[in-house]
């Protein structure tokens, strides 16, 4: 009897760990997909403005803003995915 109260509880345990696994997910990949509907100009003021004051797209080049983007995902937290987004949207505001 007491065996059986052991493998129900870890049962339990485990089962509510899946749950909070799976909730856990979820949540990420609503995150996620509401990132990704989101264009470079809305991530780079969401994102750039939070600190600083932004320059115009036109203070730097190409190369520069690649680089900058490179330097400030690193103390933003922002993703591959925003930094590409953000770096594209300057690029093209820049000409």
């Amino acid at each position: 009897m007491k065996l059986l109260k052991k493998i129900s509880k870890a049962s339990a345990s485990i089962i509510a760990g899946l749950i909070i696994c799976i909730v856990i997910v979820i949540t990420g990949c609503k995150a996620s997909q509401a990132v990704a509907a989101k264009s470079g100009a809305q991530l780079w003021a969401e994102n750039c403005q939070r600190c600083h004051n932004t320059p115009s797209p036109s203070s730097f080049s190409h190369d520069q803003w690649e680089t900058i983007g490179l330097h400030m995902q690193s103390r933003a937290l922002i993703t591959d995915d925003e930094r590409n987004k953000i770096v594209t949207f300057l690029k093209q505001s820049s000409n």
